[in-house]
């Protein structure tokens, strides 16, 4: 059940277009960060991260500093997730051991499906359900970070006033979210949307929106303020970003896989 069907590696990539699997897709951060984007949100990750995308589900891979990683897929694991989800190695690192493993074997065996990978399948599998038993967030984090994922593409969302409805004080919340998430409510949400932001200027496939349909997205009412915040953030305006993600996805073609 826990097969493995495929194991690669990226070596230092930049970015990965837009693509999905027929099967589940494993992939560990070795190196570096990034950001997978999905159709609604984005799970940035960093060394030492593994995230989980269920079939057909489509999804980008894009980073400014480079990444590294090991990506496996099986077509039937025996996991409950539902939805693409990140999960963080402990300290020993012993779920990395397990990719590695499983890439040398799959390389070895050149593609060939042995017992031998079914287990290392099934060691992953096993690493990853005793991490979902253990909530990432205490509940109201869970609760304020669900909350700006729901509304990030909302202008609207008046993220200070929903914190002051919540039966905590304003002060405490900003303190547990910031020591849970690493960042303060405000922050995070400013980071999703430009993290969204790049994901769109980055995918090549929605070159026909403009700068000001993106920003509308992304949750800014002013496509101006938008341009100027994401150059403070990434060193180039949105249009040059977006060029410069094109041409890297050119040269980086031949590190692109679908399976099918």
């Amino acid at each position: 059940m826990d097969q493995i069907i495929y194991a690669g590696k990226h070596l230092l990539t930049y970015s990965v277009a837009k693509h999905f699997h027929a099967s589940w897709e494993f992939i560990y951060c070795t190196g570096g960060n990034g950001r997978l984007g999905f159709d609604s949100f984005v799970l940035p990750y960093t060394d030492g991260d593994i995230v989980i995308i269920p079939p057909y589900v489509s999804h980008i891979n894009t980073s400014e500093e480079g990444f590294t990683n090991i990506h496996l897929n099986m077509p039937d694991p025996n996991f409950t997730v539902k939805k693409p989800m990140l999960f963080h190695d402990d300290e020993n690192r012993m779920i990395r051991a397990a990719f590695t493993g499983s890439f040398l074997q799959f390389s070895a065996e050149r593609g060939r499906q042995t017992p031998l990978l079914a287990a290392y399948g099934h060691l992953i599998v096993c690493h990853l359900s005793k991490l979902l038993e253990t909530p990432v967030y205490s509940e109201i984090v869970e609760e304020i970070v669900s909350a700006i994922l729901n509304n990030y593409p909302n202008s609207d969302f008046a993220l200070n006033e929903y914190l002051r409805g919540l039966p905590f004080s304003y002060d405490y919340i900003r303190k547990l979210f910031k020591k849970e998430v690493g960042v303060t409510p405000h922050r995070y949400l400013n980071e999703l949307r430009m993290q969204v932001a790049a994901q769109y200027l980055a995918n090549s496939r929605l070159g026909s929106r403009n700068v000001a349909e993106i920003s509308r997205l992304c949750g800014f009412h002013e496509p101006l303020y938008f341009s100027r915040m994401f150059k403070k953030k990434y060193g180039v305006s949105p249009s040059a970003y977006s060029d410069a993600a094109e041409n890297q996805e050119t040269l980086d073609s031949e590190n692109i896989k679908i399976m099918l």
